[in-house]
């Protein structure tokens, strides 16, 4: 996908299983078992305690992500809020249900349904905000956090929003996690520091909320250029000939490529797809890896954006200089997609 116009995160928060970027790249938290559950922060710095008694974990999670973002890039109101997620808001859609079941149906308290809904992330960042303006939730699997990413792409380019708040949340509880690993999607034991390169079946469970402040304007000190990004679904193509042409419809060739994020996420059977691509188009780059610090899950693209974002902000990893990241996500093997970031 061209961007007709540049478009610039001016700020990027995250709420996921690390304490903080910083922490990340010095001593990263480690969890034991099939699961990585989110470092919540303290929520009172962004909401009033009487508020966060009647907040499930996800809301509140997406609430100090993008309170942090708006912060950061000194808005005090966006011109828009869009947001992805696959799951929605698990804990308050299994307790409505629970209830259903428990109440026969009867005398259900209405709370938990209200709050149950895909949308009730950005509805509720918006009354905190008392923003009127432009709200919208994308659930679409894989590609929830791409969609909204592209509703906010159109916007700007448009003129019709001048700062736009987009982010992702989802979240995993104890039910789902049970559901999906009949599946047999996740590892039984070992360690999400040793995760990727593991050589067995199954991946570790995720989650996590991050928010950006995408505008055409730039901030000064603060800004990364999202110069492009193109998601597919189930394409026929060879995923590294996606990725040549995305590089070659940029005038770009893959020596122009300071650092390689890509989404290994421990499952051998996903792992050689991706080891593919490095070995063909990447075997000199930097290549690293993201899923081993926020598990698997369908929005896990937005921490890679967060973590490319800080680190073309800091302009060096591992004593390299870095100006232009590329992202590579492949999510259940059926929802490619690529991101390009610049230092401006």
């Amino acid at each position: 996908m061209f961007l007709q116009q540049p478009v610039y995160i001016n700020a990027a928060y995250a709420v996921s299983p690390q304490v903080s970027f910083e922490q990340m790249l010095q001593e990263p938290v480690r969890y034991n078992g099939d699961r990585l559950a989110c470092v919540e922060p303290d929520y009172t710095k962004y909401v009033d305690a009487k508020l966060i008694r009647r907040m499930s974990r996800i809301i509140k999670m997406g609430v100090a992500a993008a309170s942090e973002a708006l912060q950061q890039a000194e808005i005090k109101e966006p011109d828009a809020i869009i947001t992805g997620t696959a799951y929605g808001c698990l804990a308050d859609t299994e307790q409505f249900l629970s209830r259903m079941v428990e109440f026969k149906e009867t005398l259900l308290s209405p709370t938990a349904f209200i709050q149950s809904t895909h949308n009730t992330v950005a509805a509720q960042i918006a009354l905190m905000l008392q923003c009127h303006s432009y709200n919208n939730t994308y659930v679409h699997r894989g590609a929830s956090f791409e969609s909204a990413l592209t509703d906010a792409r159109s916007l700007l380019e448009e003129g019709d929003a001048k700062y736009v708040l987009v982010g992702a949340a989802d979240e995993i509880i104890d039910k789902s996690h049970a559901i999906l690993k009949r599946f047999g999607l996740y590892k039984t034991s070992g360690d999400n520091l040793s995760l990727i390169g593991s050589g067995t079946k199954g991946t570790m469970a995720g989650e996590g909320a991050a928010f950006f402040v995408l505008s055409t304007d730039k901030q000064k000190g603060k800004a990364v250029a999202l110069s492009a990004f193109e998601n597919l679904y189930k394409p026929q193509r060879d995923a590294a000939d996606i990725i040549s042409n995305f590089l070659v419809q940029r005038e770009l060739a893959p020596s122009a490529i300071d650092l390689v994020i890509m989404g290994n996420n421990g499952d051998e059977r996903e792992d050689r797809h991706y080891e593919a691509i490095q070995q063909q188009l990447f075997s000199d780059h930097t290549v690293i890896t993201y899923k081993q610090f926020c598990g698997e899950y369908p929005t896990a693209a937005a921490f890679a954006v967060w973590m490319a974002y800080c680190i073309i902000n800091r302009g060096v990893y591992q004593n390299k200089p870095v100006k232009r990241v590329l992202i590579y996500n492949n999510y259940m093997q059926h929802y490619p997609v690529l991101y390009l970031l610049s230092a401006c």
